[in-house]
């Protein structure tokens, strides 16, 4: 497999995984479904997720043979990555416009 193509699929489960805590209800991914799952236990699987996300990245390096240490400025820039691909999911949970509840009566009309 090409480096180039490497590159684009960790780029790619980067941004699935960004986006997955914010697309079901289960704890942690495969845990009991929760009836509404709160923002910290999404945080939580936000952090997982990024980190196994740099650690795939790190094999991935290492298996090209170009394996380098990191100071913390690379895992701050992954961090800010990873959040802003995790945008969409935060947004199609938190901010999309909920539609009204259907009611059996339309109001009377004046």
């Amino acid at each position: 497999m090409s480096t180039t193509l490497q590159v684009w699929l960790l780029l790619a489960v980067g941004f699935a995984a960004a986006n997955l805590p914010f697309l079901t209800e289960r704890l942690l991914l495969v845990g009991p479904r929760l009836a509404r799952k709160a923002l910290g236990w999404r945080l939580l699987e936000l952090l997982l997720l990024g980190t196994a996300t740099v650690v795939l990245g790190q094999l991935i390096e290492a298996h090209i043979g170009q394996r380098q240490d990191q100071r913390w400025e690379f895992y701050v820039a992954a961090a800010c990555l990873f959040v802003t691909f995790a945008f969409p999911g935060f947004v199609w949970r938190y901010l999309r416009r909920q539609a009204p509840p259907v009611t059996g009566t339309e109001p009377a009309s004046r």
